[in-house]
């Protein structure tokens, strides 16, 4: 077991304990308190519920919620209201009942939920009657439910974030898109709602953190959870499976590792190939930036398309994706760099209003004098440019100087020609696939054996391959893999650079637009059109 479990453990045994002192004070025998589970049946009576209410402490996280609500009513069933003494019943209810059950004066009042009931009730009925008199009276007589404002205040934010955290975390996360790598169909500024269901829910892994932050804490920097209390990982049963073009949220893979910088964060490949600003680079040799490791669900999100499944064996050539030697459809708006020359000085403002960012709000648009623009379009954004000039001419942007060391598995022995628009073949893993095991393989797959199905032990010595210290000459995998792709092409950092997306990092799928500001900017004004929108809609034409 882990640590955490024998806290866990050692923290219901204490309150059998406690319980067996504050028992007899409602009449219930003390020895009911030594027994597992029939305990909290009693307590749930004893506050005014069902008994079978506590089997919803065998439910996995919201036996949290369940747990602290059953701890605040047994307080106040003994006539405790204070809110220091509830946030005491719930964080250390083995001291706080012990303590309770200790005090001779403390008296067992009745199931307080009842009691609460009946104050409702007979507070409606005198509020009927609009007597100010008998409205008094009926506070009067139930002065424990009269609480100073503050308490109030206090209550209801704990409920509200209680609540929010409980959906964020098991059914519906909202997700907002930062960087331009799904133009065309999911925009920077986009406000998504997610769902965590759809895919399989994942359970929460990581428990001491703050609540309704992701991975960075709000206003003071700095992470925003404390490692070494992970739960394994468990996923329920899928409502759908993940098909190509089906746009994912997911834990990038690369990110258990990372840079963090105020402009965006950097991974440890960015390190080895060299691909990092001359600041960020001089700060990571010099030990001022610090590499900081992050447990799989709280790795950055990112959202991508779905292009490559299981199994399959995925290449492009000449910008054409092919799937098992087959070409596919581009999903709608799939974008590209061009080269735009304009027969005269464009007019820029309504651009943004068909997706084009322009600076200060996006990096789709560059200017490199007078009327050439070096611009990231969609065939739709290609046309309506045409329509406002005829005479315009888009030439594609040649990628080819951009290859090798930068691309997964970033090996320019065996890959050094993986490009942008040139890339693989490479085949997808699926649980159950074998493979046999080179240093091409190995190069290839090396990570996702090592790291994303926790094998620390498997490595390469002279040629040779082992795992757990035993030679090996071909390893199957157990987990399916992804190729998650951007549909603006040549500014998303997706597979082509951090390679195959294991399911245990899937997240969700994303629902509906909610909210749209226009280049990521409130002050740039509210995207209306794209509230509401479909965000899984869109796949290949």
């Amino acid at each position: 077991m882990t640590w955490l479990t024998w806290v866990l453990l050692l923290g219901y045994i204490a309150l059998s304990f406690a319980l067996y002192r504050l028992f007899p004070k409602a009449g219930k025998a003390a020895s009911a308190a030594l027994i597992p589970g029939y305990n909290m049946w009693i307590v749930a009576e004893l506050v005014g519920r069902k008994p079978w209410h506590a089997l919803w402490l065998l439910i996995p996280y919201l036996n949290v919620f369940i747990f602290a609500g059953l701890m605040v009513d047994l307080a106040r069933s003994f006539g405790r209201f204070s809110f220091g003494e509830h946030v005491l019943a719930v964080i250390t209810s083995w001291g706080y009942f012990g303590w309770l059950g200790a005090k001779p004066e403390v008296r067992y009042n009745g199931p307080i939920l009842e009691v609460e009931r009946a104050y409702r009730q007979e507070l409606a009925a005198a509020e009927k009657t609009k007597e100010k008199r008998e409205i008094n009276k009926v506070h009067a007589a139930y002065p424990q439910f009269q609480k100073p404002f503050y308490q109030d205040w206090a209550e209801a934010a704990i409920f509200a974030i209680f609540a929010a955290a409980f959906i964020r975390l098991l059914l519906i996360e909202s997700y907002i898109i930062p960087t331009p790598s799904m133009e065309g169909n999911l925009n920077v500024g986009d406000f998504l709602f997610v769902s965590k269901i759809h895919y399989g829910l994942r359970l929460p892994e990581t428990l001491l953190m703050i609540p309704l932050a992701h991975n960075r804490a709000p206003l003071v920097g700095g992470e925003s959870y404390i490692e070494g209390a992970e739960l394994p990982y468990r996923r329920l049963p899928a409502l759908e499976a993940i098909d190509r073009y089906d746009p994912v949220v997911f834990n990038v893979p690369a990110g258990d590792s990372v840079y963090v910088t105020p402009a965006r964060t950097y991974y440890p490949h960015d390190v080895r190939t060299g691909f990092l600003p001359a600041n960020v680079a001089r700060a990571v040799e010099s030990g001022q930036l610090e590499l900081i490791t992050r447990p799989r669900d709280k790795r950055d999100h990112y959202v991508k398309r779905a292009i490559g499944l299981p199994g399959e064996v995925l290449e492009i050539k000449d910008r054409q994706v092919f799937i098992d030697g087959q070409p596919i459809a581009d999903p709608e708006n799939v974008q590209y760099f061009y080269k735009v020359t304009f027969s005269t000085p464009p007019n820029r403002s309504k651009w943004s209003d068909m997706g084009i960012s322009s600076p200060p709000g996006g990096d789709d648009v560059y200017q490199e004098n007078g009327n050439l623009f070096i611009i990231r379009l969609n065939q739709a954004q290609i046309d309506w440019l045409k329509g406002n000039d005829p005479q315009a001419t888009f030439e594609p942007v040649d990628q080819s100087g951009d290859k090798g060391i930068r691309f997964y598995p970033h090996n320019e022995r065996y890959f050094g020609e993986m490009q942008v628009d040139n890339y693989g073949p490479v085949k997808i893993p699926a649980r159950g696939m074998t493979i046999k095991l080179d240093e091409r393989t190995h190069a290839l797959y090396w990570r996702a054996i090592k790291v994303y199905e926790e094998n620390p032990s498997y490595t390469m010595l002279n040629g040779q391959f082992f795992l757990d210290n035993q030679p090996i000459t071909e390893y199957t995998f157990q987990q399916d893999y992804y190729w998650m792709m951007g549909d603006n092409r040549h500014n998303s950092e997706d597979s082509r650079i951090w390679g195959f997306v294991p399911e245990d990092h899937i997240l969700g799928k994303p629902l509906f637009v909610w909210f749209s500001i226009k280049e990521g900017n409130l002050f740039n004004g509210i995207n209306w059109h794209r509230i509401g929108r479909n965000a899984s809609k869109q796949g290949g034409r």
